[in-house]
């Protein structure tokens, strides 16, 4: 039985490689899943802020243009003209305001799309198993050589 012994080994050791490899290629491929679902994910998250974000400008756009077109028609009612004077500064100011509020949806989406994107160098403990096992290989591999001694 003695005589065994290093055959055991070494068999446990080759053993002990096939496995860590296996194990690392296994992680490796799902390590690149993970990604791939996970720009999957983001791009679809990238293309629903675009769209709300299209959606909230067109809204904006259509509240500016009634209310431009509700204050030239108080302003004729009144007998003034909408092009000239203090209803031309009403009216751009107005879209003024619009644009600033434009502007701040548009930061708004950016810090949105930013801060949902996760960094690739971030652990995802996907490797915490793999090396739970290869810790846990060396003493199978002692266990098995006692058993031949």
């Amino acid at each position: 039985m003695a005589a065994l012994a290093p055959l055991a080994t070494l068999a446990s050791t080759g053993v002990g490689l096939y496995a860590q490899q296996r194990s690392v290629q296994q992680a490796q491929t799902m390590q690149r899943a993970q990604v791939d679902v996970q720009s999957e994910q983001q791009e679809a998250q990238r293309q629903q802020l675009l769209l709300r974000q299209q959606t909230e400008a067109r809204e904006r756009t259509e509240r500016l243009e009634r209310t431009l077109a509700s204050t030239r028609a108080r302003l004729a009612a009144g007998g003034l003209s909408s092009d000239d004077g203090s209803a031309a500064t009403v009216q751009e100011g107005l879209r003024a305001d619009a644009a600033a509020g434009q502007r701040d949806s548009d930061a708004l989406n950016e810090a949105r799309l930013a801060s949902g994107r996760a960094s690739l160098l971030n652990p995802d403990g996907g490797l915490t198993t793999v090396s739970a096992f290869l810790r846990v290989l060396p003493r199978f591999g002692t266990a098995v050589r006692s058993l031949l001694d």
